[in-house]
Parts: structure tokens; sequence; C-alpha cells
């Protein structure tokens, strides 16, 4: 984990981003009104349900949406606006600028090219001067860097004969070809077991360490970001309910939300008996047409009060350095709560 960077240089700004897709029904909207800013050199991850709009997310910053999707705001990476650029730019940004790691290795990668090759290709669409012999030796040094056994052989193995770890691995190398500024890491250690997934994510640790690039970690775990990210971000139906950094996020909780997902942690310092059940948040998260009005945790959440959390969508508020929740009853919930 790297030291949090209060003064380091914004890479990306995020504002006001939303997204929606056309539907024969009309605009079905998955992100709205997200912002959010990524400095140099540290670790952030975003964390919520299947749905909340995570991915979304990372891909718009991306350039990565299908051609039905509607993204107004703002996405600038080193001041540079991403929204409306043409593919071409957005090509010459990707792999280059910005790269991502996404969650299922095997489908990601070519199944009928060596590992060696794809790494070369990697390297050679942003480095086309390089040598044949310069790019190989370029994916026998990435192998290494992600931490691959006898990279000078592994080189030309297929996918299908590394393991599911192993092959994540030959992914994020991949994504780290052509050292870009800001890797988005998309559920990297999603079917994989939890000793993997620790290697996996160690791999991350040492890849920001070496390269100092800012790595945006998207992943529905919040152990994962506990042992890994500087700050969090919280998303539920399309938007950010809490945002702060790590210890804070989970010693001093500022949304219901955030606590319900923290409460159905299995936990070996508490005692339970046998019989009893983990807590688990009640009811289920709206589907992007029928979002409801106002905070659209309200119907799920204990501590709502009629007439006031249904009204307007809530507005983040600053409850800490660096930390703010979209909820309107801050204080009133957590008095109730303890």
């Amino acid at each position: 984990m790297s030291t949090h960077p209060d003064a380091a240089e914004i890479l990306l700004e995020v504002e006001d981003v939303s997204i929606a897709f056309r539907t024969d029904a009309g605009l079905a909207r998955a992100v709205e009104g997200v912002s959010f800013v990524l400095r140099t050199g540290e670790t952030v991850g975003i964390v919520g349900e299947s749905g909340s709009g995570k991915s979304m997310t990372a891909m718009a910053i991306m350039g990565l949406l299908p051609k039905k999707a509607v993204v107004t705001g703002s996405i600038k990476l080193r001041g540079r606006e991403l929204v409306g650029l043409s593919d071409d730019e957005l090509r010459e940004v990707r792999g280059k600028d910005i790269a991502i790691v996404f969650q299922d290795a095997l489908t990601a990668l070519n199944p009928v090219m060596t590992v060696g090759e794809q790494l070369v290709e990697a390297v050679r669409v942003h480095d086309p001067r390089s040598t044949p012999a310069d790019r190989r030796a370029r994916a026998v040094e990435l192998l290494d860097v992600v931490g691959i056994p006898s990279p000078e052989l592994r080189v030309d193995r297929y996918p299908h004969e590394f393991s599911g770890g192993m092959r994540q691995r030959v992914m994020i190398a991949m994504s780290i070809a052509n050292e870009p500024d800001l890797l988005i890491a998309d559920e990297p250690t999603t079917a994989l077991d939890v000793t993997v997934q620790a290697q996996v994510l160690e791999v991350l640790r040492e890849v920001q360490r070496r390269t100092g690039t800012t790595v945006l970690l998207i992943t529905h775990d919040l152990g994962v970001v506990a042992g890994t990210a500087d700050r969090v971000m919280v998303m539920y139906a399309g938007g950010l309910v809490e945002t702060a950094d790590v210890d804070p996020l989970f010693y001093e909780t500022a949304h219901p939300y955030t606590a319900g997902l923290l409460a159905s942690l299995p936990r070996l310092d508490r005692r339970s008996s046998r019989d009893e059940r983990l807590y688990q948040i009640a009811g289920h998260p709206p589907v992007a047409t029928e979002w409801p009005e106002g905070c659209r945790f309200a119907p799920r959440c204990a501590h709502a009060v009629a007439g006031l959390c249904d009204v307007s969508v809530p507005e983040p508020v600053a409850v800490g350095t660096g930390h703010t929740a979209a909820c309107v009853r801050v204080d009133e919930w957590q008095k109730e709560a303890s």
C-alpha cells in the first residue's frame, strides 16, 4: 500500500458522470452523478454489489462502453478530456496511458496465441519502432516482473497451460507492458481461491511500488481493499454513497449501506452461536429502470425517515478529512445504531 498522496498531482478527474443505455423503453440509467479524483501513485478501491455501477464507471474511463451507451459529464486524464474522443484517439490512450486487467483472464486472453505473442503485440502497438528481439525480451521481462517462474520458457506457452492465478498474472503483465499512468483492475481476484487471491494482490502491490502507477481496484470484496487500497469509494445503485481513507471507512463508517456491508462480513473475533446467521441487508438493490425517489438505499435502510430520505437524492457531505457520505441523517443514524 502506498503512502497516502494528499499533495500528489491529480491524474484523473471524474466529474458528474452519468451513464445510460438506449432501450426500446427509453433510457436505462446505470450510473448517475459520479465525481471523484485519482492522484498519482495511489491505490483506490471501488466497492459495491453487482450492478452498482463499478465496472460501468471503469468502462467509461477506458472508452469501452457500447455505442448504445450515453455518457455525460467529464473524465479528464492529466487535464485532457476523454469523453467525446474518437475511436482512434481512444486507442492511442488505451494501453499507453490507461490499461485494464479484466476479471476473466481465460476469456480475455487469445487461446491460439502464446502469451509471449500476446505480450509482444501489446508492446508493438505502442512502440512500432522496436525490434522483434526487443519485444520478446520485454515480454520475458514482464513475465518476470509479475512473478511467473522460468519466464524464458513460459513465454512460449499457451493460456490454457497456465493456472487461473498465473493467467491473471499474465493479464497484469500485458496491462503494464507500456507503463500506463493508470491501471484499472476490474475484479482481478474473482473465482480465485484465497491463497491465489493474496498472491495476485501482492503482484498488484509490487507493480504499483515498482512503477508508481495509479491503481483503481474494482471489487465487491471489502477484505480485498482493506489490505490493498489507500482510499475506498462505496457505490450503490449507480452513485457513490461514501468515500474515505481505508481506516476511517472501516472504523468510522458514515453511511448505513457501508455499515451493512461491514456487518455482513464473517469475523473471527466475534463470538456467535452455531445457529446464528450472518447479517444481511434487507431487500434487494433496485433495477436501473426503477430507481426510487430520493436516497436509493432508503427502501432497504433501517434508519430511513419518510418525508426526508425519500424526497431528493442526498449530496455527499463532509464527515471528516477526505471522508464524505451521501446521507442526510449521518449523525442521527449513527446514534441510533450505537
